[in-house]
């Protein structure tokens, strides 16, 4: 009786029921996307969700991330998540990491995973994970959200990578922290997320990998963008890069503050600079690597996007420490 109003449906039945049950679903997220997706995979019947999400809920979360309460303030994302959908349906198998996936954690993440989510709205989580999923032919569906805009776009398995269409991340970065949202533009976006998710799980037609879809609830502007002929890049100049690939040759520029390096990990660095501080950098010749070291990752993609093609600097790494110590 769950599932019976899908399976009423000429163009899911039984058959479709099966292949959600049979599917296999990484979501990289608990925010706000998260918090909109996951109940509606889980509510479809999806067999198995992997969650990755290393923070705890907040309570300027509370307005947009609807599967956490007062009670579960200081608490990890991941762990109320999971209960919570537990309860919704039970027969989900579902396996959460309290953790943020890099470069250390990505094949564990996308292991035996029929679909990946990003939910994490994080320009180098998105490219980090389209990279891989491009890599290895699994489908792709990234969405972002900011004041009352947003995306959904699905990419790879076939259709054209994020990197593809996206080949630079925009020079002035805004976040919900910095310009705000609403918590119903977060359920609009997320929930067209899980529909695009769903529908690529149930093989539905028209294809929708390699589509992208815009939405302005400011002007109630809605824009689909088709990117099926957008050309992989020819050649990958900038690499993600774990704190063990670091070698003594690397030319390593540490990008954090001050603030920062006092409860992160810390690294041997060549210099000290500011993203803007690396545009006016006379780099000693030659650097075989150049290691961009910050806390997440934004500021040096950042940096080295403005980088590439540098005489001097044959090759571009980014390296982003977290905040743990």
């Amino acid at each position: 009786m769950r599932y019976c109003r899908q399976i009423q449906m000429a163009e899911i039945g039984q058959q479709g029921q099966a292949k959600l049950l049979n599917a296999r679903v990484l979501v990289v997220g608990a925010g706000g996307l998260g918090c909109q997706v996951l109940p509606l995979l889980v509510g479809a019947g999806v067999g198995f969700i992997r969650i990755f999400d290393a923070d705890v809920v907040d309570e300027s979360n509370l307005h947009r991330q609807t599967l956490y309460r007062m009670s579960d303030l200081g608490k990890k994302k991941v762990d109320i998540a999971i209960n919570t959908l537990q309860t919704l349906n039970p027969d989900v198998d579902m396996e959460g990491h309290s953790t943020r996936l890099y470069v250390h954690n990505i094949k564990q993440a996308i292991q035996d995973i029929d679909l990946v989510i990003d939910a994490a709205d994080n320009f180098v989580t998105t490219y980090l994970l389209s990279d891989v999923c491009f890599a290895q032919y699994i489908p792709f569906v990234s969405a972002s959200v900011m004041m009352r805009e947003g995306y959904v776009g699905a990419f790879c398995a076939g259709a054209p990578s994020y990197r593809a269409v996206f080949p630079r991340i925009p020079q002035q970065l805004g976040s919900c922290n910095t310009q705000g949202v609403m918590g119903s533009a977060v359920a609009v976006i997320g929930a067209m997320q899980a529909q695009v998710a769903l529908s690529i799980l149930l093989d539905f037609k028209p294809v929708v990998l390699g589509q992208f879809f815009q939405f302005d609830l400011s002007t109630w502007q809605y824009k689909t963008m088709k990117f099926q002929s957008a050309e992989e890049p020819e050649h990958q100049s900038i690499e993600f890069i774990d704190v063990s690939s670091v070698t003594p040759e690397d030319y390593v520029v540490e990008l954090r503050e001050d603030h920062e390096l006092k409860t992160a990990p810390s690294i041997p660095a060549t210099i000290r600079l500011t993203v803007a501080q690396c545009n006016t950098y006379a780099w000693p010749t030659p650097i075989k690597r150049l290691v961009l070291v910050c806390r997440q990752g934004v500021r040096a993609l950042s940096a080295a996007q403005s980088l590439v093609g540098v005489a001097n600097v044959e090759h571009i790494a980014i390296l982003a420490m977290g905040d743990e110590s």
